[in-house]
């Protein structure tokens, strides 16, 4: 006869919870590929216009693979899909672990979750509009005369999906560093002091996620470097509480 834990089944449940909420997510996310699938040429011409309208004449973009021509719209449709997902992706996530959270939690969670959407995008059209066709116009112009620009269509959009993914999640650090600051795990005073090492960071992680430039490196770096300072502004809200800061004083000893 078999016995079974009383957590056995509230953990049961949440698994079927977690699994039905993923489910939604990914049916979103069928739902939208399908709907953009018809647009998908459309598409990467809009994804390609940065570097389009910034080559010479004589130039285009061109396909040294068979596939190509149908996996590279395919590619960005899905990811376009995914993208446009995020927000009920996350409506999703937030369902799951709201009941577990107090109200005074709720409270902040939610503008965080708010700002989070809105800066995960924002990172996006920034690589778009500021980021793309900087890098563009200076990598069509340095090349010597003679040579005839012609990028694949596949590594251009992988090259596009990569910065769009690393300036989407680049703009979440004043979140994460209100986060930290937030748990406690950190202080204001704390990542001000480490400021400089933060600052040699942001270009070490500019260097490995972005092309071997240093241009395009310190187009992430300082955008990182300046969100950091931002997070830090918005951690400087955050009161800490009087029993933590009386339980840091050592109490003095009495002998008797």
């Amino acid at each position: 006869m078999s016995t079974s834990s009383p957590n056995q089944a509230p953990l049961v449940a949440h698994l079927i919870e977690l699994r039905n909420r993923l489910l939604k997510a990914v049916l979103v996310i069928l739902v939208l590929f399908l709907g953009l699938y018809a647009f998908a040429n459309d598409l990467y011409l809009i994804v390609s216009e940065p570097l389009r309208l910034l080559l010479p004449p004589g130039s285009s973009l061109i396909a040294t693979e068979v596939a190509s021509p149908f996996l590279a719209p395919l590619k960005l449709t899905f990811a376009v899909a995914v993208l446009l997902s995020v927000p009920y992706t996350l409506f999703q996530a937030w369902s799951f672990i709201a009941p577990a959270l107090y109200k005074n939690e709720k409270r902040i969670a939610i503008p965080l979750l708010i700002s989070s959407i809105f800066l995960f995008y924002a990172g996006v059209l920034f690589a778009y509009y500021v980021v793309l066709p900087l890098i563009f116009g200076f990598f069509t112009t340095v090349g010597p005369g003679e040579v005839t620009v012609m990028t694949d269509i596949n590594n251009y959009l992988n090259f596009v999906l990569k910065l769009f993914f690393a300036f989407g999640v680049t703009f979440e650090i004043p979140v994460a560093t209100y986060l930290l600051i937030k748990a406690g795990v950190t202080t204001v005073a704390t990542l001000s002091k480490k400021r400089p090492y933060i600052f040699l960071g942001c270009f070490v992680v500019g260097m490995l996620i972005t092309p071997p430039d240093i241009f395009s490196q310190t187009l992430l770096a300082i955008p990182m470097w300046m969100l950091f300072e931002l997070g830090l502004i918005a951690g400087r809200t955050v009161k800490i509480p009087e029993d933590d800061e009386e339980t840091e004083e050592p109490s003095p000893e009495v002998n008797e």
